[in-house]
């Protein structure tokens, strides 16, 4: 598959991703663009291990994760818990609150539930995070869980 193909396919996935591990709209656009830069690096050297959404969702993990790592180094403080006023306007509020309930979840967490929002199947959310496809499972009915209960809290 060429380059502009994967571009068109998965930049949105890639960015809601992003959007949903960083809570920050300008950060996750230059998250996924930095994840496409290195799809465009390494292309022609992709395997065929797993499958092309898989690599690249674990490139997009692997540099949201850097992304916190250097936040924590250089800030030492905690991800936003909304995101900024200005950029919620052309949000649903549902959406919104979502992505807030989202940024407040513990790391891992954070991609599994962006992940299943996709709809990346879940043995492929297992190979990404390394976790087994059952543990997966769990952690998506608990992350759910735990949305839920936030948003009945909230009274939506």
């Amino acid at each position: 598959m060429d380059f502009e193909t994967l571009y068109r396919l998965y930049w949105g996935k890639i960015f809601r991703v992003c959007m949903g591990y960083v809570g920050d709209r300008d950060l996750a656009q230059d998250i996924a663009q930095d994840t496409f830069v290195i799809v465009w690096q390494q292309l022609s050297s992709f395997r065929n291990e797993s499958g092309i959404g898989t690599w690249i969702y674990r490139i997009a993990t692997n540099n949201c994760l850097r992304q916190l790592e250097k936040q924590k180094r250089s800030t030492h403080q905690e991800l936003p818990q909304h995101l900024p006023e200005e950029k919620q306007q052309d949000l649903e509020p549902q959406i919104q609150l979502l992505y807030q309930f989202i940024a407040e979840l513990p790391e891992i967490d954070r991609i599994i539930i962006s992940l299943e929002l996709e709809d990346v199947k879940q043995a492929e959310i297992a190979q990404i995070v390394g976790l087994s496809e059952s543990n997966i499972r769990v952690k998506i009915h608990r992350i759910k869980e735990r949305l839920n209960k936030r948003f009945k809290e909230h009274g939506e």
